[in-house]
């Protein structure tokens, strides 16, 4: 159908997205991030979240990262993940797909977390974050006799 483009240097497609990875980072990503499909492509580290009654967990996919240069952070609300990777490049690279550099992600999430229970823990080139639920807005188990 298209092979009209056939032998088309696909270089100039690779500028483009290099571009836009940099004008992301330059000026963050401005596009909504409340879907279920929040970060855009070839954000870093990709994160799934999941929540249950008693707790939510988030799952910060960073391979190659070392834990020491992981920063998290929870204000409120919003859990703050950021860090760095370094990879090792040859300087002449013709394409280079993985991240290298700084990273900085904000996760929202419910507002009935409890700040003073919070556990993370990496292992594998997973950060897995668990924060607790107050008991206090957990649902109450009515037994019925």
């Amino acid at each position: 159908m298209l092979g009209y483009l056939r032998g088309f240097d696909n270089d100039i497609f690779d500028q483009f997205e290099s571009m836009q990875r940099q004008m992301d980072q330059l000026f963050g990503d401005w596009r909504d991030s409340s879907g279920i499909r929040s970060a855009t492509a070839g954000s870093f580290p990709a994160i799934n979240v999941g929540a249950s009654p008693e707790q939510v967990d988030v799952y910060v996919f960073a391979p190659g990262v070392n834990p020491d240069d992981l920063s998290i952070s929870l204000l409120q609300n919003q859990l703050t993940v950021s860090g760095s990777r370094k990879v090792d490049m040859p300087e002449r690279a013709y394409r280079s797909e993985r991240y290298s550099g700084d990273f900085h992600r904000v996760v929202t999430l419910p507002e009935d977390v409890d700040s003073d229970k919070v556990n993370a823990m990496y292992r594998d080139g997973v950060l897995h974050i668990t924060l607790s639920r107050r008991e206090a807005v957990q649902p109450l188990k009515i037994e019925i006799h």
